[in-house]
């Protein structure tokens, strides 16, 4: 799925590599992609898109089209670029599961690798990881406001670019939403799909009732109506009186969609007549700049579900994480970064999960990988020597269980979306690692 051509990458990897390689620097790197801080309007995170980076790593290649051109940039010496025709990744990784519920300070993804290969996979892995785990964030605060209601993607005409629409569908129906209308996601990841019609169906007609009329006969199965083009109520009433006519030939309205004004006022409305002619079978969905705080405040409307369209795609109230992914040990000996407001501690890690008997989260200890555990180990074995060792990461199903079980196991008030977080310890160990690093650093026994 991901690009595999190895140019999709900063240019400052390609001049690390080639500085890495002209020091013979090949010795085992540790590195760790983390969330710094989680912003004000998020509590949680929904770790996402480990199946995308794993297929990445796999299949990274430099092919001819791409040796050429770098010779052509002159910006490299050839017999470096020479070398590039059979760069792989060779490493090992390990990562919390797709679906996992995590917080600030985090690994979500650990890899072990030859130097060279460890630093490049940089930019592309934090692409990503990060932009599912955005999407999936956001979409696990919708699925938490809905209440159960029906969750829809409708966001592919707002995101950034074809592929940005792809991964917010998987990420989103990964979260908990139930269906996507993005085609080519239900082709490439066996997502649901739903869709409706467009006001200018309607408008193409020379009446509304017309209009309802030929797509239901050409498009019967669960048929949903949109009645807002003109009148939301005349729309509405339009559809009761169809309805029966409709049923003779064998065709049943599933819905009608609400997608402009006061939604909760005219769904209110729209059940009305509709219960009034009999038809309280029929669902009312809604779209139109939806996100989870005004889903939230629908809760006392009747309607059945929601489409979600620019909120999602673009994560509009907090489109990027403090998203990192830095060196924590090289040739055996721990590395830290210690620059003002991004200091890292060193090391291999482990997350270790505590969980009160209800089996909500009381909180996280991240320590060093060997260290005897304190509660359930998050980060698990991905691949060894550049080949995925565990099939479960493809498996999308099992990650969107996964997600609503994390959802489930959050403390009542981030359900809730209350401001606040899961408490996270960095362990002595780790402290005192640290400590040993700054000292050597400085030159100090």
């Amino acid at each position: 799925m991901p690009d595999a051509s190895a140019l999709l990458t900063d240019l400052y990897e390609l001049s690390m590599l080639e500085a890495y390689a002209a020091r013979g620097m090949t010795g085992s790197a540790v590195f760790e992609l983390f969330f710094r801080r989680l912003p004000p309007e998020r509590g949680f995170l929904l770790a996402a898109g480990l199946d995308q980076a794993v297929t990445f790593l796999e299949g990274m290649r430099f092919d001819a089209e791409d040796l050429a051109w770098l010779r052509d940039t002159g910006r490299f010496a050839p017999g470096f670029i020479d070398s590039l025709a059979g760069f792989r990744f060779t490493g090992d990784v390990d990562a919390v599961p797709e679906g996992t519920a995590v917080f600030a300070d985090e690994p979500v993804l650990r890899v072990t690798a030859p130097l060279p290969e460890a630093q490049f996979v940089e930019t592309r892995l934090l692409n990503i990881v990060h932009f599912q785990t955005v999407i999936a964030s956001k979409a696990a605060r919708m699925v938490l406001a809905s209440g159960g209601r029906q969750l829809v993607d409708f966001g592919l005409r707002r995101a950034h670019g074809g592929e940005a629409g792809l991964f917010a569908a998987r990420a989103a129906w990964l979260a908990g939403f139930d269906a996507t209308a993005t085609v080519l996601a239900g082709r490439r990841f066996g997502i649901p799909l739903m869709g409706t019609m467009a006001h200018a169906f309607v408008e193409a007609h020379d009446g509304e009732t017309e209009a309802f009329l030929d797509f239901a006969r050409t498009r019967p199965a669960g048929l949903c109506l949109l009645i807002d083009t003109y009148d939301t109520e005349r729309g509405a009433a339009r559809v009761a009186a169809l309805a029966p006519r409709l049923a003779a030939e064998g065709i049943a309205i599933a819905a009608v969609r609400l997608d402009s004004g006061d939604l909760a006022y005219h769904a209110r409305a729209v059940r009305g007549i509709l219960d009034a002619a009999g038809c309280g079978a029929i669902r009312i969905f809604a779209s139109g700049g939806l996100d989870e705080a005004r889903i939230a405040r629908l809760a006392g409307a009747p309607i059945d579900g929601f489409g979600i369209g620019t909120a999602l795609t673009t994560a509009s109230d907090a489109p990027a994480l403090d998203c990192a992914y830095k060196l924590q040990a090289y040739a055996g000996r721990p590395r830290r970064k210690r620059s003002e407001g991004k200091a890292t501690w060193p090391g291999a890690k482990q997350v270790w999960r505590r969980l009160a008997a209800d089996g909500t989260i009381l909180g996280d200890t991240v320590g060093l990988h060997d260290e005897p555990p304190t509660g359930t180990a998050l980060l698990r074995p991905v691949m060894r020597a550049g080949r995925r060792v565990d099939p479960a990461t493809a498996d999308l199903a099992a990650a969107r269980q996964r997600a609503a079980a994390a959802l489930a196991s959050l403390p009542p008030a981030l359900r809730r979306l209350e401001p606040g977080t899961v408490p996270v310890t960095i362990s002595p160990a780790i402290r005192a690692l640290a400590a040993a690093a700054d000292r050597a650093a400085a030159g100090e026994p």
